[in-house]
């Protein structure tokens, strides 16, 4: 899919995004926004992903180990119709299987397993790349994670493990958009110098801007022919990307807009 191809998609993910969000009047808006353009580049043009039939044997994994970020993950499983679009109103709603968190045992097709508890992705995703390794398989593992969620001891566990067992089918993706929930990362506590320490870990570690999908194309490509080490990209992001009233204010992190300014904010993404 070509650039132009790909912003199209983005912006009907922004869309899905704000309208799945306030009709459940709670989510997470700002960190959902921040990764479109990741996903959508990951999900289009990289995977091994095959909506009809999403329990291939010889599919690449994705994991959101930001599982509050899942409307995003919503979305582009809708665009590639593995998910009615109707079914994203249904977001956090009893009996729904768009749970806040991706939630496995709710037969959603593409999740592939329950993530919310910050900083258990990575130590999963390693697992599975261990596991297709042990059978010699082909397939890739891909994890998203915050940049808050560095913050995670357990993150690191799994930074040395995968350095050490040299799992070059394993990519992680850092949302990196300096915010968190009670502010930013650097007041919070601080992560730097973030590069040099996944490259400490033994990672070949890329950064890009997370919205440029020429940047991330390269990334993903990088990844895939990085051979006896893991790969890191650290993507610089946006909070709130594509509403101006989002953008870079921590109080979008988890708060949803009401009918007038998700009105708003469609009319802005149209423009």
């Amino acid at each position: 899919m070509e650039v132009e191809q790909l912003k199209a998609v983005s912006k009907n993910v922004r869309k899905d995004i704000l309208t799945m969000l306030t009709e459940a009047g709670s989510g997470h808006p700002g960190g959902s926004l921040s990764a479109v353009e990741l996903l959508v580049e990951l999900y289009f043009n990289q995977m091994k992903f095959n909506p009809d039939n999403t329990t291939d044997p010889g599919r690449d994994y994705f994991i959101l180990s930001k599982g509050h970020a899942c409307p995003v993950l919503y979305s582009v499983l809708s665009q590639l119709k593995c998910v009615d679009n109707k079914e994203l109103c249904t977001l956090r709603k009893p009996g729904s299987r768009l749970q806040g968190h991706p939630a496995k045992d709710k037969n959603l097709p593409g999740i592939e397993v329950s993530t919310g508890s910050l900083g258990y992705g990575l130590s999963i995703g390693v697992g599975v790349a261990l596991g297709i390794k042990s059978r010699q398989g082909a397939n890739r593992v891909y994890v998203m994670m915050g940049d808050g969620e560095q913050q995670e001891g357990s993150i690191w566990e799994a930074a040395m493990s995968a350095g050490h067992l040299k799992l070059d089918n394993l990519c992680a993706i850092v949302d990196y958009n300096n915010l968190q929930i009670d502010g930013k990362i650097s007041d919070v506590m601080g992560v730097e110098p973030l590069a040099d320490k996944y490259r400490a870990f033994g990672w070949h570690t890329v950064e890009i801007d997370g919205h440029d999908f020429k940047q991330i194309s390269k990334a993903y490509a990088e990844a895939k022919s990085t051979k006896s080490r893991p790969t890191m990209i650290l993507a610089r992001t946006i909070k709130g990307k594509g509403v101006s009233f989002m953008e870079n204010n921590v109080d979008w992190h988890g708060k949803v807009p009401s009918k007038e300014q998700r009105d708003m904010a469609l009319k802005e993404l149209e423009k």
